[in-house]
């Protein structure tokens, strides 16, 4: 199993990144795929999930109504549009997959993590 996050890079608070998550290596038509981020000094928060069987998303409260989780099954490719970026949205962003298709973001639910892409907002 392998996932690769792209799309991530600095940007000025208030500006938008599209992350990309491409799955490759499993066979399951129905999996859940989840975002998260690590800021230096603080522990791993997930932040948006999304079951790719019917397109079910869950959102943390730190980024709901500026994030938006989506996925191309074509592609085997989930997305997290990104908006309104503040200073503390920085860290480094992982993606994950729950075999068990189970929508959630609890961290010990995922399987499989891809090695993270950066998110730095600064201006």
């Amino acid at each position: 199993v392998q996932l690769v996050e792209s799309g991530g890079g600095l940007v000025q608070p208030g500006g938008s990144l599209r992350l990309s998550c491409t799955a490759s290596g499993f066979s399951n038509s129905y999996y859940t795929i989840a975002w998260f981020r690590q800021a230096p000094g603080k522990e791993r928060e997930g932040i948006a999930c999304i079951d790719v069987s019917d397109s079910n998303t869950e959102y943390a409260d730190s980024v709901n109504g500026r994030f938006i989780i989506s996925n191309d099954n074509a592609r085997n490719t989930v997305y997290l549009e990104m908006n309104d970026l503040k200073p503390e949205d920085t860290g480094l962003y992982y993606c994950a997959v729950n075999l068990l298709q189970d929508l959630s973001l609890n961290s010990k639910e995922y399987d499989y993590w891809g090695r993270g892409t950066q998110i730095t907002v600064s201006s």
